[in-house]
């Protein structure tokens, strides 16, 4: 044989499996997640020293930081349009006490101070100002034509300041709705304020009342479920305090308290020498929160985003759900460590890939999930890369606590071909699915379906753990969180190779699966709107109107800012919750939305909840 051409020949053999190994690899399955990675995230996200993470606070910052720095210690371009991995917006994180509180009481026998904090203290949405005012009692301050009792009958208590007991009447419990709940949404302290303000008071004074012989505790400031400012002031009083001032009208609180729970109302104007002075100084804290987004380029300008949040309750708010543990570190390893851990394994995965991507991948981080999707709501109107080439999104969120092999996909009938993409991977995972075809659930992808964008959300399932200091990374099943991963990836890698991508398709009627949702839905009558949660400056913003529902027969649209439902005002979602849940399934409601500069007037027609 020449040996000239016996070298040329295994030269060019050479040269073929090299061309061959660059193929099988290049086609070959993405590289598996790994579970050691995985778990390391999750524990540096879940640890003590990031104190939970809270919205505000500079552990959360940490946290941005780190995600940017694996983000960029595998290639990824700053997805900031080019020269940043961070987003900035900013929020409203809470408030807290000014140093001007005052509350003077007084009689005919002088003045008298009270100490805040120790006497009283304002309940964190309590509006700031100076009232004074006459006192009256007005029991519960309830109306309820669901229970047959109104606090309120015949009473005006225009101009007044109400003093009301916390909780509802016992006769309640043996008619209230569902077993499991304890209360009745008329407990609420945000549905006693808005009752209230409705009528004309001034100013709202709580009081624990003493027939149970519970400790009479003031309300931790910061920790009750409101808007930042309600629209009235607010504040919890001691007990004694009340019994001093029920004293001069021959009554106490336990005898009132008595007649009370049997269903009996009793409201009266207590004598007229007996008035407050009030002064309430909330200060509203801002906080600049940041997204972290990274970018893997494509050969198309089409691109796939995957998103997770990466904030949690840092020590504890009006979202915990374990409230005697508030001020310590609510650590969220599930939530929702377990799904940015996930996309930072993503990113690692698919960046490692020898061929170029058929499309390009932004990697998202939100911040602010946890008060209201603030940082998807700011994302969607300020894409860092021009939103109408995004193909479909992809959200995880709580992946961590997979049970007997349980896996929830929600969004599935937004896309037109998520069905037959997620039934041709049935063989590459080891789950059970549970489908959703709405994609309205609370958590970030629901900020990509007013755009228009086909959505898909991942997650495990709810908890005893969930919102409490206790769920830590120990608990995190990490075999399983991984398996999810690696399936994301899979919906993923069909997604970005595929022909066509899919096209949205609009979904009626609302989601029965996946995380709890904001608002109060599944209480009283069907209305249809889904809430836009970027902050507006009064009134609800409707995101998108359900096709098919009440509002969408009224003529309603997304984009509408409502800003009065019936004879009630609305200047926030709790208002709208609330006048929702006072109404009943065939009344005809008149609403007054703002759009497009415009006033408009329509008349919603309200249903049985599907």
């Amino acid at each position: 044989m020449n040996s000239r051409r016996s070298t040329a020949a295994r030269y060019v053999s050479l040269c073929l499996a090299a061309v061959l190994f660059v193929l099988v690899v290049g086609a070959a399955e993405l590289a598996r997640p790994d579970a050691v990675r995985y778990l390391d995230h999750v524990k540096y996200l879940a640890a003590p020293e990031l104190k939970g993470r809270g919205a505000g606070m500079p552990e959360l910052e940490e946290a941005g930081r780190y995600i940017a720095e694996q983000f960029r210690n595998y290639g990824l371009q700053p997805g900031m349009n080019g020269t940043s991995f961070l987003q900035p917006f900013t929020v409203t994180t809470g408030g807290r006490m000014g140093a001007e509180n005052r509350f003077l009481v007084k009689s005919g026998a002088g003045e008298t101070a009270l100490t805040p904090g120790e006497d009283y203290v304002p309940v964190n949405f309590s509006s700031s100002g100076r009232f004074t005012g006459q006192l009256v009692f007005a029991g519960y301050g309830i109306s309820s034509d669901e229970f047959g009792y109104d606090d309120y009958f015949h009473f005006d208590v225009g101009g007044k300041v109400v003093v009301v007991l916390r909780y509802e009447p016992g006769s309640f419990s043996s008619k209230r709705r569902g077993a499991r709940r304890r209360y009745s949404h008329h407990a609420h302290l945000i549905s006693k304020a808005i009752n209230a303000r409705d009528r004309g008071a001034k100013a709202v004074i709580l009081v624990n009342g003493n027939l149970d012989g519970n400790k009479d505790d003031l309300v931790k400031f910061g920790a009750v479920s409101g808007p930042d400012d309600s629209g009235i002031a607010m504040l919890h009083v001691k007990n004694k305090v009340v019994d001093r001032w029920l004293s001069s009208a021959d009554t106490s609180l336990k005898q009132l308290q008595a007649k009370l729970n049997k269903g009996e109302t009793n409201s009266f104007i207590l004598p007229e020498d007996l008035k407050v002075s009030i002064e309430i100084d909330i200060e509203r804290e801002r906080a600049t929160l940041h997204n972290v987004a990274g970018y893997l380029p494509g050969s198309s300008e089409e691109y796939l985003v995957i998103g997770a949040h990466y904030d949690h309750l840092g020590l504890g708010d009006q979202s915990s759900l374990a409230p005697s543990k508030i001020g310590t570190p609510h650590l969220g390893a599930d939530d929702n460590a377990s799904g940015t851990a996930g996309l930072i394994e993503l990113a690692r995965v698919f960046s490692m890939r020898p061929d170029p991507l058929e499309r390009g991948i932004l990697f998202l981080a939100f911040s602010g999930e946890e008060t209201g999707l603030l940082g998807s709501a700011h994302w969607v109107e300020n894409p860092t890369r021009p939103i109408e080439d995004v193909i479909a999104m992809l959200n995880m969120d709580m992946i961590g606590r997979v049970s007997k092999s349980k896996l929830y996909v929600g969004g599935t009938g937004t896309g037109s071909t998520f069905t037959d993409l997620l039934g041709s991977l049935e063989g590459s995972h080891p789950f059970e699915l549970s489908f959703s075809e709405s994609g309205y659930t609370a958590s970030d992808h629901t900020s990509f379906l007013p755009k228009n964008i086909p959505v898909l959300f991942f997650f495990s399932g709810l908890h005893g753990d969930y919102h409490k200091p206790s769920d830590t990374w120990e608990k995190i099943n990490t075999d399983q969180a991984v398996e999810v991963v690696n399936f994301i990836a899979g919906v993923a890698s069909e997604l970005i190779a595929a022909d066509h991508p899919p096209e949205y398709r609009k979904i009626s009627g609302a989601s029965h699966g996946g995380r709890p949702s904001g608002g109060g839905g599944g209480y009283g009558p069907y209305f249809g709107s889904i809430p836009d949660f970027a902050p507006v400056e009064d009134g609800v913003k409707f995101a998108d109107i359900r096709p098919g529902s009440p509002a969408d027969k009224a003529g309603l649209k997304g984009g509408d800012i409502l800003k009065q439902f019936g004879d009630k005002p609305i200047s926030n979602l709790y208002d709208f919750t609330y006048a929702l849940r006072d109404s009943e399934v065939g009344d005809v409601v008149e609403v007054t939305v703002e759009r497009g500069g415009e006033t408009l007037s329509m008349k919603v027609t309200l249903e049985q909840r599907r």
